[in-house]
């Protein structure tokens, strides 16, 4: 059984802080089953962006949510990410978007990125 976003979300807030870096929900989507972006924001004012991977990324059976890097994990300017994500609120006015502060640029995702 998959959590809810709202959950997910939460639970994501606390690892990110129980491990130094800082994040905030920068937007609020559908609390049961909206789309979770993760955007995270480096000390060099560039921005890396991850979106929940295809269906073909997911283990069958399996209730864990995953995430690939946008733009093969390339660290984009902040302008870039935020038209992506405008146009991504256009296509699906339900999305989460949780905003990470951190110098070394990690995401925190551990395993549940994808390549």
């Amino acid at each position: 059984m998959r959590v809810t976003s709202e959950l997910w979300v939460h639970a994501y807030l606390r690892r990110v802080a129980a491990a130094g870096g800082f994040a905030v929900v920068a937007r609020k989507g559908a609390i049961e089953a909206g789309s979770i972006f993760i955007r995270v924001d480096r000390a060099d004012r560039l921005s890396l962006l991850f979106v929940p991977a295809p269906q073909s990324a997911y283990d069958e059976g399996s209730g864990e949510r995953r995430w690939s890097p946008l733009w093969s994990g390339a660290a984009m300017p902040a302008s870039d990410v935020d038209e992506r994500l405008t146009r991504e609120i256009g296509f699906d006015s339900d999305i989460w978007i949780v905003g990470v502060e951190d110098r070394d640029g990690r995401h925190f995702l551990g395993d549940l990125l994808t390549s």
